[in-house]
């Protein structure tokens, strides 16, 4: 199972394993603060898509298509299903907008892969 959340939110004892899904740190987080089991940054949107996007909602669409593109062809995607077998997987990041982030699409990307596997 997958969940989402803010990384400047409380950690939960059922989070499960947290993973950062951000390719950048996280301003005004220490890392001690974010009690995170793992940081995947090659899951994150590349950079010249995450710059293009810029959390523009009108862009968000053609964005979501842009990254799960990159997805199809992303290992780390297999990384966080199998480790979602064994256990409640959190994923991090630090988008203010908690609809129009690059997290909500990977959540539903990797559901719909798990889904269909």
């Amino acid at each position: 199972m997958f969940k989402l959340k803010r990384i400047y939110a409380e950690p939960a004892q059922d989070d499960g394993t947290r993973v950062l899904v951000d390719r950048l740190w996280p301003r005004g987080t220490s890392k001690p603060a974010a009690r995170l089991d793992l940081w995947l940054k090659d899951i994150a949107p590349s950079a010249e898509l995450r710059t293009w996007f810029g959390h523009d909602p009108q862009k968000f669409a053609a964005f979501a298509q842009a990254y799960r593109a990159e997805l199809d062809h992303n290992p780390a995607v297999d990384r966080l299903r199998a480790m979602a077998k064994e256990q409640t997987v959190t994923l991090l990041y630090a988008a203010k907008d908690e609809q129009v982030n690059h997290a909500v699409i990977l959540k539903d990307y990797l559901e719909q892969k798990r889904a269909g596997s």
